[in-house]
């Protein structure tokens, strides 16, 4: 009876922490699409979107340019936090990010050799290079961690994940400078959602939605997983397909992520941290609101990297960085004893 009880809790809980997100997202949308280095009321912003006048600068404006630019944060904080979440569910370990793993910077170089050494590849093109990068740097830091006696433990993951990130940044970096790709790569390895178009976001969107069910109807799993890989395979789990499908759902949306908008690092981490305090422990809630509120935190920092220092635009890596190193540095700490 009182298991019954706690489970109505949670889901009340749940459904009112989604329906206070929809709501934030929304408005913070709308915000968004009215807000930049030329403000427009809301009424403007509301006749673009319901009554287009092509003639009006401003509805072309926002049809354009804001619209799509908001719609990118909303998948990318979408994607990166639903694989911040998996991985975290999977792994046990609280320090896990896409970022992080190196996930993001195997599909940032994958993108420089494909810029350097592929002239007039297509968009398709460029998001299998990104999800290849993106296997490769996951498969080397699976690997490296789980090289010696005590085999792979959240603390040699993480170890790994940065050692092989700033590998493949290195390499990132010397592709730009031999190849001449300079101001473009430096600018898109920051973290922006300027450049995003409608015709791109046609291609990502299909792949984002399939890949976001197959992380909701995976969910129930991830939650016994999080109990440890021997309680799943007492409750008769094959735990070796349940991480292989979710390391493809990292994958592939960790890929189209860096695609939109560059590796950005820290909402993976960040996001399913506070949505585990508002929701519980149970990943059929964490993972859907991580999705949410991953999307309403990147609006948020889209929209404060446009105003802080109009009418110049600061890259919302730059604004995660700000607040996701201390945020590490904290869980880390708290995560020291592990690593003694």
């Amino acid at each position: 009876m009182q298991n019954n009880s706690n489970k109505r809790r949670g889901a009340t809980r749940f459904t009112f922490y989604m329906l206070v997100g929809a709501v934030l997202l929304i408005l913070m949308s709308a915000a968004s699409i009215s807000f930049g280095a030329a403000d427009m009321d809301l009424s403007t912003a509301w006749g673009a979107l319901f009554r287009f006048d092509p003639n009006l600068t401003e509805h072309q404006i926002i049809k354009t340019l804001r619209l799509p630019r908001t719609v990118a944060d909303i998948i990318v904080g979408s994607s990166l936090a639903i694989c911040g979440a998996l991985m975290q569910g999977t792994t046990r370990n609280p320090l896990a990010d896409s970022g992080l793993m190196g996930i993001s910077s195997g599909a940032t170089f994958a993108i420089a050799l494909a810029m350097a050494f592929v002239p007039g590849h297509t968009y398709i093109q460029t998001m299998l290079f990104a999800c290849l990068g993106a296997a490769v740097t996951t498969g080397l830091t699976y690997f490296i961690s789980s090289l010696g006696k005590r085999g792979m433990t959240p603390q040699r993951l993480v170890l790994a994940g940065i050692s092989i990130s700033m590998l493949f940044g290195a390499f990132s970096q010397y592709i730009a400078i031999k190849y001449r790709l300079g101001q473009a790569l430096a600018y898109w390895t920051a973290g922006g959602t300027a450049g995003a178009k409608w015709s791109e976001l046609a291609i990502v969107m299909p792949l984002f939605i399939i890949a976001v069910l197959v992380a909701f109807a995976l969910s129930p799993s991830v939650t016994v997983m999080s109990l440890g890989e021997d309680v799943a395979i007492g409750l008769g789990m094959k735990t070796n397909i349940v991480k292989g499908i979710s390391t493809l759902i990292v994958l592939v949306l960790t890929g189209l992520s860096v695609i939109v908008v560059g590796p950005v690092g820290f909402v993976g981490l960040i996001t399913p941290h506070m949505v585990r305090y508002l929701v519980g422990v149970d990943y059929r809630y964490i993972i859907p609101a991580s999705g949410l509120y991953g999307a309403l935190l990147t609006v948020f920092a889209d929209l404060t990297g446009r105003l802080i220092n109009k009418p110049y635009e600061t890259p919302i890596g730059v604004i995660f960085a700000i607040i996701g190193v201390p945020y590490f540095l904290y869980l880390a700490r708290k995560q020291r004893r592990e690593f003694e």
